[in-house]
């Protein structure tokens, strides 16, 4: 399937679920990147998961904290790395991204879990992966 007909399928919620896992939605963060800036692109992602999350009669599976940090982490290999000329280049050059538990390096399972984390984005409270690591983000409210 190319680029543009994965994005038709997922933003007519023609994609199978079957086809929508990590790595699908990595790929569509990375394409709508590269057709605009960040704010666009966050936009359109939104827009296309949580419609597609609806389709499916599932809209509680949309996580706004997962998405942002996920865009933000792809955006940042692109400008690092480069885009690869292309997704499937740029998947092989980054496989850190198809791991589905990348963001538990930057939050604790318990912030990913949250209500909040689900609703808005949230900033990362502390890096469960090293203890030596400086403190993030803001400390969760009491």
């Amino acid at each position: 399937m190319t680029d543009g007909e994965f994005l038709r399928a997922l933003e007519g919620c023609e994609l199978p679920e079957s086809e929508f896992g990590h790595a699908a939605h990595v790929r569509a963060a990375y394409l709508y990147l590269q057709a605009g800036d960040f704010v666009e692109a966050l936009q359109r992602i939104r827009r296309a998961i949580r419609n597609y999350a609806r389709h499916l009669g599932k809209p509680d599976r949309y996580h706004e904290t997962i998405t942002v940090a996920y865009l933000a982490l792809i955006q940042q290999h692109i400008f690092e790395r480069g885009n690869g000329g292309g997704w499937i280049a740029f998947a092989q050059a980054n496989p850190e991204l198809l791991q589905p538990g990348l963001l538990r390096q930057f939050y604790p399972e318990a912030q990913l879990a949250s209500e909040i984390a689900r609703r808005v984005f949230v900033l990362p409270c502390s890096t469960p992966a090293r203890s030596d690591a400086p403190h993030r983000g803001i400390p969760p409210i009491a």
